[in-house]
């Protein structure tokens, strides 16, 4: 199982709804709207990091009003 946060900026005003709409895809087990340099951060998992990269790019990304993503996969140390 691989787990990872993905940091999202999105259009002026849409951080409320693009966080709700994300929220409803599988594999995704938190999205919270938030203040700071990101408008929303999810938590997702996947099976593998192929997986994870295909829901980033393909239905993550897909989201309208969301302008930039960045995915900071979790590691144990």
């Amino acid at each position: 199982m691989v787990q990872a946060y993905i940091l999202i900026q999105t259009e002026v005003g849409k951080a409320a709804a693009v966080a709700l709409e994300i929220a409803g895809i599988s594999g995704v087990k938190l999205a919270e709207d938030v203040t700071g340099p990101y408008d929303v951060i999810v938590r997702a998992e996947a099976n593998n990091v192929d997986e994870l990269g295909k829901l980033v790019v393909a239905q993550i990304q897909a989201v309208e009003g969301i302008t930039r993503t960045l995915t900071c996969p979790i590691v144990h140390i």
